[in-house]
């Protein structure tokens, strides 16, 4: 079972006062539930751990967009740092495709694969896919099922946050930075209708902000 770090249901965040929040931001959200640091040194730990598991194999890191840019970024930063670090390095490639199930903060139980028309050069390779989010599971499970078809030698996937929710399908990835209670966050490229990318902490967003941006 993949280790991570568990954020409580009672978990109350940080005040916002406490850190660097963009001022455009400041009165749509509630707390800061995961900061940047914290963050970032899940992801070099979780780098680690993919090194070892897959090192010695080229990998094919597929990001699923748009969400899982920034995450994607900082992790395979960390990955070729520990290439150029240690006596063992990866050959790595990068390949992208885009996922689409949510429209204001409602999933709509519809997942739309967008590109992957090159995916067929997946076929014998090892994959990682690199996603932002899994909540119910059943996005990620429509992915590997499409993966499937193009004979990819081995396929692990790394989410930087899990949802603890009864809607789950019982999916878990490989590898997990951090299992969230079921509320609805953005930032760090986690986004409320493409707005929030831009926040480099995971907060907690209150009504004012669904209101405001609510398409």
């Amino acid at each position: 079972m993949a280790a991570f770090l568990q954020i409580p249901d009672n978990e109350k965040g940080h005040d916002l006062d406490l850190f660097c929040i963009p001022k455009h931001y400041e009165e749509d959200l509630d707390k800061v539930m995961i900061p940047h640091g914290l963050i970032m040194d899940r992801t070099e730990r979780l780098a680690r751990n993919i090194i070892k598991d897959m090192g010695g194999h080229h990998i094919v890191a597929l990001c699923v967009l748009k969400g899982g840019y920034k995450f994607f970024a900082d992790l395979l930063d960390y990955i070729k740092a520990l290439n150029r670090n240690s006596d063992k390095s990866v050959p790595l490639t990068v390949d992208f495709i885009r996922l689409k199930s949510y429209c204001n903060d409602e999933s709509t139980h519809c997942v739309k694969v967008i590109g992957g028309d090159e995916l067929s050069s997946l076929s014998g390779k090892n994959v990682l896919i690199v996603e932002d989010i899994v909540e119910t599971g059943r996005t990620m499970q429509t992915l590997l099922s499409l993966l499937s078809g193009y004979n990819p030698k081995m396929v692990k996937v790394v989410s930087l946050l899990v949802k603890r929710t009864s809607r789950s399908s019982g999916y878990r990835p490989d590898y997990i930075g951090f299992e969230i209670p079921d509320i609805f966050l953005v930032g760090y490229a986690l986004d409320y209708n493409e707005y929030f990318r831009d926040l480099s902490h995971i907060c907690i967003l209150n009504e004012n902000g669904k209101q405001k941006y609510k398409v």
